[in-house]
């Protein structure tokens, strides 16, 4: 419904005029008046059934009483009350000539707007209508990036980026500081750090603390000799360790200073993971580490994996990142409907690689049968409903795969790149999975947008994780 914008002077003279004239005749004076002191949680005052959206006070002067108190009620229940220096008639002039067209590369505007209408929408009156539907529901790319922001508002935790003075990664850190994503700790000379901030045009105050390593990294010298004692680690190696800040946040993480690690920008992955796999471990349950990537489509959200970890799985480690997968993608969101990718699909193909596929197929449904898990599969058949209709016209995921898992890493980081590059897509992740605590690897070409949307990521799997140890 179109709302009306009532337009007053602030001028006691010309109260009682704009009144009439926006009413359109003197009778509305009193039941106006009267909408104002009701106690409805909104004022629900309209002419021709047009409901009151805002108030805009004309002509620059001091408030008059009458004014005020015709608006007391308006401010009480949160009307929108405006004031502006122009007249009434040149305001009602500046009004019909407003543009409201947003520039498309103004980001800040458009996430601003988005971030508004999204709020003022109930999703789960939404849900509820798609609820009773045998149509499968996609989650929309604009969708999840606001699920994940808003979870990891909710979740407060800190994350520590272990290459703080590294440019993307300070702007990311502002970025996430400003949004409320999480609480992010820089590693790293604060100098320099700062330094980095004012290039970046960025000022790094609330939710953004600096840590200095050399401040600090004696006192994680015992922890690290107690955890890598059967290892022969002496104090003398761990010091030289603890310069790499990769190691030096994997021990902040391994006594809960910190809640998730974030890095990988200029450190390789192997770097990157060897730390937290060495001094964290896997989670209990999980006999390995593996990696999803989240591909954000123009009209859903898939998932990806193992993209970034285990260059070639046997059958076993297959199902067990396929059904890691699907407990991540719904985790987030996602309908998990997982297929496995071969280069043949169903019985139309032989050899050790297909048989690979079939038995991690085979074994996966095993061990989840409450999960949809189907293969093998080709990537054309597993995503375009045409295809599936004449490769695997009984699959219960050709057709309408969500979570594709490709048979090595040879195949899943060449198909991911190529996705994502040649369609121009945003893609979040990798996000390693099966380890006690998260932590998250970067691509070495992560854009800031990528690594804010990995720090939330890396919030959300904290709380989760916190939750379920409960």
């Amino acid at each position: 419904m179109s709302k009306l914008v009532l337009v007053l002077n602030c001028g006691s003279s010309s109260l009682k005029f704009a009144i009439i004239n926006a009413a359109n005749g003197e009778e509305h004076l009193s039941g106006l008046a009267e909408c104002f002191s009701l106690p409805e949680a909104r004022i629900k005052w309209k002419m021709d059934g047009v409901e009151i959206g805002a108030i805009l006070l004309t002509g620059g002067y001091d408030m008059d009483e009458r004014i005020a108190k015709l608006c007391e009620r308006a401010f009480q229940t949160g009307l929108p009350v405006f004031m502006v220096d122009t007249n009434t008639w040149q305001t009602s002039l500046s009004l019909q000539s407003f543009n409201l067209e947003v520039p498309a590369d103004d980001h800040q505007r458009v996430e601003k707007l988005q971030n508004y209408v999204a709020s003022h929408i109930d999703s789960k009156w939404i849900d509820s209508l798609s609820a009773a539907s045998e149509r499968s529901r996609r989650l929309s790319p604009p969708a999840f990036r606001y699920e994940l922001t808003e979870l990891a508002r909710k979740a407060c935790k800190r994350v520590v980026l272990p290459e703080g003075d590294e440019p993307r990664t300070v702007k990311a850190a502002a970025i996430c500081a400003e949004r409320g994503i999480a609480e992010c700790v820089l590693l790293g000379n604060p100098e320099e750090i700062q330094r980095v901030a004012a290039a970046q045009g960025v000022v790094l105050g609330k939710g953004i603390e600096i840590v200095d390593p050399n401040a600090v990294r004696e006192q994680y010298v015992p922890r690290l000799v107690e955890l890598r004692k059967s290892k022969g680690m002496t104090e003398v190696v761990a010091r030289e360790q603890l310069e790499d800040n990769v190691v030096l946040g994997t021990l902040m993480l391994e006594q809960n200073q910190v809640d998730g690690l974030v890095s990988g920008a200029v450190h390789t992955t192997a770097n990157t993971i060897r730390p937290p796999l060495q001094l964290i471990k896997t989670a209990p349950g999980s006999s390995l580490v593996s990696s999803v990537f989240f591909m954000l489509l123009p009209d859903q959200v898939l998932v990806y994996g193992d993209c970034a970890i285990n260059p070639d799985p046997t059958a076993e480690q297959l199902s067990e990142i396929a059904i890691q997968s699907a407990d991540s993608a719904a985790a987030f969101g996602i309908e998990p409907r997982v297929a496995m990718i071969s280069y043949s699909t169903g019985n139309s193909g032989a050899g050790s690689d297909v048989e690979k596929v079939r038995e991690a197929t085979r074994l996966a449904q095993e061990k989840r049968p409450d999960l949809i898990i189907d293969g093998p599969l080709q990537y054309d058949a597993a995503i375009m409903a045409d295809v599936a209709k004449s490769k695997a016209p009984n699959s219960p995921v050709a057709g309408k795969a969500t979570v594709f898992i490709f048979p090595d890493l040879n195949t899943g980081n060449t198909t991911y790149k190529a996705v994502q590059r040649s369609a121009d897509l945003v893609s979040i992740g990798p996000m390693l999975q099966g380890m006690r605590k998260p932590v998250n690897d970067l691509s070495r070409g992560a854009l800031v947008d990528d690594i804010v949307y990995t720090v939330a990521l890396t919030a959300i799997q904290a709380a989760q994780a916190a939750a379920a140890a409960k």
